[in-house]
């Protein structure tokens, strides 16, 4: 890996026209934090990656063996069990898994099987006292070890100290859970080193779950995940937001495990041609109809200050004087990390966590979920439930002008796998520096799963 993630200088690469973000910053009302000023560009070639990645079976099966069942996946929040007996289901390409909340506090995973004839012992979220198949009456307590076999007397070749639930590798980031499939794996602190340091400051286990929505797109999980990986597509997909983002100027920065594309609001985009007022760039921004009032901007602010100042305001109930602490660019840029392979929680108040995986064993087909994290004061709200979205249903109807941004990206979702079915040409081609997250990706899975 290292040979290929050749590092890049900044102040010497190519890159759009226009202000860098590095420059935005330096216009920020507010000191920047270190975390903002790191830049790691790197060189990721020029190859380009087989469409079988996303169309072949075979490819399919030797991610689910070769990467799904032996590497670090989010699973949960906290607070989706906070109570002792509360479970989680989790499902990943055909395989289920049981994360609860034991007796102790102590949160454990389990694969959701039984140890006798192999029934799933939980088929929903929800909370039990115990562990007991619905098939023959097996049952574990909620630590994994064995409770009761019914007419235990016919299964003399159990020993009963033994005949606990295997457990799996568990960890716990920022109010996230994760598990391993593999119980040989690498330690956790290693796979997430890069992005742990740099969340220090934004403190992701101090939001609460405000909304959790999810939908089956009708694609390979990564032409999803790859939907949500670049800001280039926006002049082609999201035109209407062209005046308040400046897509093109995104950073990219890479690292092992993770990356990320950090979108500066507020500032146009180099790619319009025609010179754009404060007042066209806020109303952008704002979502107003063209004839609805503008703000007026006081004297010697810049729109982007101002609309930082706002999103301050509106936070500022139910975050307090962290809003104060944070800089324009936190309060309103798209900073969008991603760990490998599929978890991407933005900084900052962004509120964004995006997931993507497999719809079981279908390759053609994968679940796409965004997680919405907000700050709160006193005691925590309870945790939103999973809300899915029917195959009729959109976005919008749901998270409201994300939405909408949303449903434009899914619609380009199944006319990217039919025309990746239909191509004559053998790999996708993406450029350089603006899709180098996507690029990133695919160097991971050539890592995990070969060519």
């Amino acid at each position: 890996m290292a040979e290929i993630f050749k590092d890049l200088d900044p102040d010497t690469m190519v890159r759009s026209p226009g202000i860098t973000y590095q420059e935005l910053l330096n216009t920020d009302s507010h000191a920047v934090p270190d975390v903002l000023r790191l830049q790691s560009p790197k060189d990721l070639g020029y190859s380009e990656f087989s469409v079988d990645r996303y169309i072949s079976k075979d490819w399919h099966d030797k991610e689910v063996e070769r990467m799904w069942k032996k590497i670090w996946q989010f699973v949960c929040r906290e607070e989706d069990i906070p109570e002792p007996g509360d479970h989680y289901r989790y499902d990943i390409a055909g395989i289920s898994f049981l994360i609860l909340r034991a007796e102790t506090g102590e949160i454990k995973a389990y694969p959701n099987s039984c140890l006798h004839r192999g029934r799933m012992l939980k088929e929903f979220d929800g909370h039990a006292s115990e562990l007991r198949c619905a098939f023959h009456g097996f049952c574990w307590h909620l630590d994994g070890s064995l409770k009761d076999i019914p007419a235990d007397w016919d299964f003399p070749q159990i020993d009963k100290e033994k005949f606990s639930l295997p457990e799996l590798p568990i960890a716990i980031w920022g109010g996230f859970v994760f598990i391993n499939p593999d119980q040989q794996c690498e330690p956790f602190e290693d796979f997430i080193k890069d992005m742990k340091t740099q969340f220090e400051r934004w403190e992701p286990e101090k939001l609460y779950k405000q909304a959790h929505v999810a939908k089956i797109m009708p694609c390979n999980w990564k032409i999803a995940q790859e939907a949500f990986c670049e800001a280039y597509h926006v002049s082609g997909t999201h035109p209407q937001i062209l005046r308040s983002l400046g897509c093109v100027n995104s950073q990219i920065d890479v690292w092992d495990n993770c990356a990320r594309v950090i979108t500066p609001s507020m500032t146009p985009s180099p790619l319009l041609d025609y010179e754009l007022s404060d007042k066209d760039m806020m109303r952008t921004m704002m979502d107003l109809p063209p004839e609805a009032q503008v703000p007026e901007l006081p004297e010697g602010m810049s729109p982007r200050e101002f609309m930082a100042n706002s999103s301050r305001e509106d936070l500022r109930p139910n975050a307090g004087s962290k809003v104060d602490e944070y800089c324009d660019a936190e309060m309103l840029d798209s900073l969008d990390y991603t760990l490998f392979p599929n978890f991407h929680p933005w900084g900052a108040f962004n509120k964004i966590v995006y997931r993507f995986r497999p719809n079981g064993n279908d390759h053609r087909s994968a679940i796409m979920e965004c997680i919405m994290l907000s700050p709160f004061q006193g005691e925590r709200p309870p945790a939103a439930p999973i809300h899915w979205l029917k195959e009729h249903e959109k976005w919008s109807s749901a998270l409201g002008f994300l939405g909408k941004v949303f449903d434009q990206d899914a619609f380009n979702m199944p006319k990217v796998q039919l025309g990746l079915e239909s191509t004559y040409k053998s790999g996708i081609v993406l450029s350089g520096y603006q899709e180098g997250k996507v690029r990133w990706l695919h160097h991971k899975l050539t890592e995990w799963v070969g060519e």
